[in-house]
């Protein structure tokens, strides 16, 4: 066994008077267990919005999303669908078309985003599992139905009851001459809700779903006109083989991008939020790791007899030097390892019981803090852990015992 491991193991856990070095070391423990059990629910916490916003996004964004990259709309007739359809691993299309437009409903207006799916739209997306009042239904019997969301039902005090209709307005595209009648320049329909979705409020304020054909009567589009397609894929874990397939079929006229490229400036967001977070904890430990330096300078200055005997033996300044290097490291590792073990039980108590409610939950898909435990975060934080105790360690037992207490070899 190394010989200075096992005095340090001695200095930590032999009995011994209750002294004020005892007191410290355990601080120092106490502090690194506190700080390790706080990086892992915090995290934990972290990963479980990250997860659930993830989550929601997805519902509404498809797995794969084309668009032109110059233009808003293109010609998607049959022949461009086939050349996309040669892919084996393509389950299902949907045609969509997006456009701002004002709603009207009884004297209250609103400015929201109408897209108009093909009947595939089901099949691509999940809004259809969101809803939460009313139903999904776009057609019946040739009538158009639409579905909105919930914060635009909010703002319009929309009512599923099939009496009063939502008036759509927008922009006419080919408008002869506004100026002599401001009224010709806007083109309007009406049509009765069905169902109020509920996903996020990116997409709850902003969104009322309709037909196609009912979004390309309004907008005066053509048949094959689209704004997008939206893309299911058979097995999503080929996503990133087809998107670059996609691309070099389609060519540079057109963007593929995942669900990741949809979003990429929020997922951005998410992850530095992230590292910010393990900057801010990794500092709160760095503080309390002071006490450890503290520890371990009494503890050089109480054993400076011992250490005295050891130079006798023959033992060097390095093997001198390792033994409170190693107490202090024994002490990031017990402190690591009780706060690690805490903050994944209580991780795990949330994640199943949902101690913790977040408050008008109510209104929220969820009613408790989700909490989500990744292993590899917890390998991250016993690593963080493990560098700053060592280097905490390693300036008093570097540059202390050179200073007061081991004199100069000749």
């Amino acid at each position: 066994m190394n010989l200075s491991l096992y005095i340090a193991r001695k200095y930590l856990f032999a009995r011994k008077k209750f002294n004020a070095i005892n007191i410290v070391s355990l601080i120092s423990a106490l502090a690194v267990a506190v700080g390790s059990m706080a990086l892992i629910i915090v995290l934990s916490v972290f990963n479980g919005f990250d997860g659930l916003i993830k989550k929601l996004y997805n519902v509404f964004d498809p797995e794969l999303l084309i668009t032109a990259k110059e233009g808003k709309t293109f010609i998607a007739d049959s022949v461009f669908i086939s050349k996309i359809k040669e892919e084996n691993d393509i389950l299902f299309i949907a045609s969509c078309i997006e456009e701002n437009a004002l709603l009207r409903y009884g004297e209250k207006q609103y400015i929201a985003r109408i897209k108009g799916v093909s009947d595939e739209y089901q099949k691509v997306t999940g809004v259809d599992s969101m809803i939460i009042e009313g139903e999904f239904k776009l057609k019946k019997n040739n009538i158009s139905y639409a579905v909105i969301g919930n914060g635009v039902s909010y703002y319009l005090g929309v009512r599923l009851n099939l009496v009063n209709p939502i008036v759509l307005y927008v922009p006419r595209r080919l408008a002869s001459n506004p100026l002599i009648d401001p009224s010709a320049a806007f083109k309007s329909n009406y049509i009765f809700p069905s169902g109020i979705f509920s996903i996020q409020s990116d997409f709850d304020n902003r969104y009322i779903i309709v037909p196609i054909e009912f979004t390309r009567n309004l907008l005066e589009y053509q048949n094959n006109e689209v704004t997008s397609l939206e893309l299911k894929l058979k097995n999503k874990s080929n996503i990133k083989l087809i998107k670059e397939k996609l691309k070099t079929k389609l060519g540079d006229a057109y963007y593929v991008k995942d669900q990741y490229e949809q979003n990429e400036f929020f997922y951005k967001i998410m992850k530095s939020e992230k590292w910010a977070i393990y900057f801010i904890l990794s500092f709160i430990l760095i503080i309390a790791s002071f006490n450890m330096i503290g520890s371990i300078t009494l503890l050089i200055i109480e054993k400076k007899k011992d250490i005295g005997i050891l130079q006798s033996l023959g033992s060097t300044m390095k093997n001198i030097r390792k033994i409170f290097l190693f107490e202090g490291w024994l002490i990031s590792i017990l402190g690591a390892i009780f706060g690690i073990i805490v903050g994944l039980i209580i991780s795990w108590m949330q994640q199943t019981y949902g101690l913790l409610k977040l408050k008008g939950s109510g209104s929220f898909i969820i009613d408790a803090y989700p909490v989500e435990i990744r292993f590899f975060d917890t390998i991250i934080v016993f690593i963080i852990v493990l560098t700053i105790g060592f280097i905490a360690s390693y300036i008093p037992s570097r540059y202390i015992t050179d200073k007061f207490v081991i004199k100069p070899e000749e």
